[in-house]
């Protein structure tokens, strides 16, 4: 996991064909409009989403279903419980995996975090999403927060 989280890699789009990125990238950016208005930011979330989950083995649309459900795309939103960003990533996780001056509500830095540890969720149970969204949440057993994630992912 340390060494997922230092590569300091670029983002762009990982798709074989040129021309299916940029239609992903034009669909996702009109989804995206009403909620992040900024289309050069809306942009650059998007190309870094589908970096780091591609990078991650994720699938880019199932990240930004989390991203739905874990702060309605709000960069800077605060869990009660102290998670942060968009992916709502612990502030435990730089000082366990990474270095304890990372900024979680930084772009690159949050999702880079976010995709890196449900990937390592997901390995843990054996790629089992289900379960893995329930450890990513902290609600493993219950199925609310993996149902959402999900019915996220599908609809949007």
């Amino acid at each position: 996991m340390q060494r997922s989280i230092s590569d300091k890699a670029a983002p762009k789009l990982a798709f074989t064909i040129p021309e299916e990125g940029d239609a992903w990238l034009k669909e996702m950016t009109q989804r995206l409009k009403s909620r992040i208005p900024n289309n050069t930011y809306r942009e650059d979330l998007l190309r870094t989403i589908h970096y780091e989950a591609t990078r991650s083995g994720l699938d880019p649309q199932m990240v930004l279903g989390l991203i739905d459900v874990e702060s309605s795309f709000h960069k800077y939103a605060l869990s009660p419980a102290g998670a942060r960003g968009f992916m709502q990533v612990m502030p435990f996780w730089p000082r366990n995996i990474g270095a304890s001056d990372h900024n979680l509500f930084q772009l690159r830095t949050n999702l880079r975090y976010g995709c890196t540890i449900l990937r390592h969720y997901i390995n843990i149970e054996h790629g089992d999403l289900y379960r893995a969204l329930g450890r990513y949440n902290g609600s493993l057993g219950q199925s609310n927060y993996p149902n959402l994630v999900l019915a996220a992912w599908r609809k949007k």
